[in-house]
């Protein structure tokens, strides 16, 4: 199972744009518990970032939400680092 760590910045992110939103949340937890069980499940789309962004992951909540991220540690601890929208994150 994969230990993730929630960076400062990821917080405030997920108390403006997750937590009040139930539909988003209750996905946002789905999403999370697969990704937690395996970083690399086909439904959550987990992809390699380029560009400015290069180095870093992403996975989807659902079709307008993603989640960035990086590995630390040989990928057994994961960095959240933003979440939001496709033009708000990449």
């Amino acid at each position: 199972m994969t230990k993730i760590i929630w960076d400062e910045e990821f917080k405030r992110s997920y108390k403006r744009k997750i937590k009040i939103n139930k539909r988003l949340k209750k996905k946002f937890w789905i999403a999370m518990e697969t990704f937690e069980k395996n970083p690399f499940a086909s439904q959550i789309r987990t992809h390699k970032i380029s560009g400015k962004l290069k180095g870093l992951w992403a996975f989807s909540v659902d079709y307008n939400c993603r989640i960035i991220f990086k590995f630390v540690e040989d990928k057994s601890k994961v960095l959240l680092i933003d979440i939001g929208g496709h033009n708000e994150v990449y």
